[in-house]
């Protein structure tokens, strides 16, 4: 099991040539905290659609992310809802609260090979993220719920379909990503896993993390501070 921070040497990471970001609370820190400001708009979207209160309209978009991976998921398969209105609507939000990291830029650009960003979310929403950070020119390419055909991380047939897409040797390849979940599938296709957490490892987080035990054996690496891991690779 890896422990609550496990730093790397430049040596763990020498074979890899592709590199693979999630988005939020990955790329941007977790306390920058743009996911409340999703939250509150997919409940928005839950309530209007179904003509809920606020309160069972946000019970049952978190029952849909859990039953199903995203609430998105969710409501097209019990409301067949169109998916495009809502991933616009969930994305309306103030990315001006993400701060510039030059850092984070420039460990990114000095990373040997390929970096992808691979997300739940939206092309336009990581676009309007990364742009926000200074890192978006860094990558080359974006791969989305969209053309994951909505079917979101965890699922194993998404993560074979960004392998194929991109052609990425998943033996020289690692996964950044902020939950352990999504790291299950990469561990098993050989890719090292890299789990970010919230800074100063939050109380909840970390007492949820010990109770684990070793069903985190799928994590290599974990760490609070993403530029400061990669620099340690370079």
């Amino acid at each position: 099991m890896a422990s609550i921070e496990r730093l790397p040497s430049a040596q763990d990471f020498a074979h890899v040539t592709d590199w693979v970001f999630d988005l939020d609370n990955t790329l941007y820190p977790h306390h920058v905290d743009l996911f409340s400001q999703i939250d509150k708009n997919m409940t928005a979207f839950v309530a209007a659609l179904l003509q809920m209160e606020p309160g069972e309209a946000k019970a049952l978009q978190k029952q849909y992310y859990r039953d199903h991976g995203t609430t998105l998921r969710g409501l097209m398969e019990n409301h067949g809802i169109d998916p495009s209105d809502f991933l616009q609507k969930a994305h309306a939000i103030d990315y001006t609260v993400i701060p510039a990291d030059q850092a984070l830029g420039e460990a990114i650009k000095a990373l040997p090979g390929r970096k992808f960003i691979f997300t739940n979310g939206t092309v336009a929403h990581a676009e309007m993220a990364a742009r926000a950070l200074g890192i978006l020119d860094h990558f080359d390419d974006i791969f989305d719920i969209v053309a994951a055909d909505y079917v979101p991380k965890p699922a194993g047939a998404t993560y074979d379909k960004f392998m194929a897409l991109n052609r990425v040797d998943t033996t020289h390849a690692a996964m950044f990503e902020d939950l352990p979940r999504n790291l299950v599938v990469p561990k098993a296709l050989g890719m090292t896993t890299v789990l970010l957490v919230p800074r100063n490892f939050e109380y909840e987080f970390a007492e949820a993390w010990e109770k684990a035990g070793d069903e985190q054996d799928h994590v290599d690496f974990v760490t609070e501070d993403l530029a400061g891991f990669l620099r340690r690779l370079i």
